[in-house]
């Protein structure tokens, strides 16, 4: 008799919270889905990719002449006295610190890229907050949960995805998303070198066409001397 009456309990305890959660009402949002509306987001996202590449073509360009200064030292190590071996071994270790403090400093978990991604993207994020707030209130709803590729949350029903009252929200149409540039699987690092070498590439481009110039004018005058 005891257990039944247990059971019984059990089973209105679970009608009483079922009850409750239902009372109170909830949504959710994809804010992956969302972002792909919003130009202000993508524009700031170019932004950031391109100082990311541009700061580590300061920080490869630094890595690239301590390179230099250790071969070249290596290849000379054995005509200097001690004396100048330590002090070409500070100078190195010198550069090197220069390079490593420089990606701290534009890299780092405080750096300025960090600071920028604040800049940029903060006013953005405070931007849906306060539409969600809007739609929160007007509807409701307690809880507004994020479906994105980042949340933990395993299965959704549509019926309460108001993604796209959000987007209407925020002045765009559902569905008109805007297409980023299609992403390659280099790393910062690695455009950072591609656009050195393309940096190389056109100097000697320059340099050649400017001795070719040279080359071309001492021609002209010799020409014109011998006539």
């Amino acid at each position: 008799m005891n257990m039944k009456y247990f059971s019984i309990a059990i089973t209105a305890g679970i009608i009483l919270m079922t009850s409750a959660v239902n009372a109170q009402k909830f949504a959710y949002v994809d804010t992956d889905y969302v972002l792909l509306h919003l130009p202000e987001y993508w524009d700031a996202q170019t932004e950031l990719n391109q100082l990311a590449v541009d700061w580590q073509v300061e920080v490869e360009t630094k890595l690239e002449a301590v390179e230099r200064m250790e071969l070249a030292y290596r290849a000379e190590r054995v005509l200097l006295t001690g004396e100048m071996r330590s002090k070409r071994e500070q100078e190195i270790q010198t550069k090197r610190q220069e390079a490593r403090d420089l990606q701290k400093t534009k890299f780092g978990v405080e750096g300025e890229l960090f600071q920028k991604r604040q800049e940029l993207i903060q006013p953005i994020q405070e931007m849906i907050f306060e539409e969600l707030k809007d739609i929160a209130g007007s509807s409701g709803y307690m809880v507004i949960f994020d479906k994105s590729n980042q949340s933990n949350m395993l299965y959704t029903n549509p019926k309460y995805d108001i993604s796209d009252r959000l987007i209407k929200k925020l002045g765009y149409v559902p569905g008109e998303t805007l297409e980023p540039e299609e992403e390659d699987d280099k790393s910062i690092q690695d455009k950072a070198k591609d656009a050195m070498n393309k940096g190389k590439d056109a100097a000697t481009d320059r340099i050649q066409g400017a001795g070719a110039g040279v080359r071309g004018g001492g021609n002209t005058v010799n020409s014109k001397s011998k006539n």
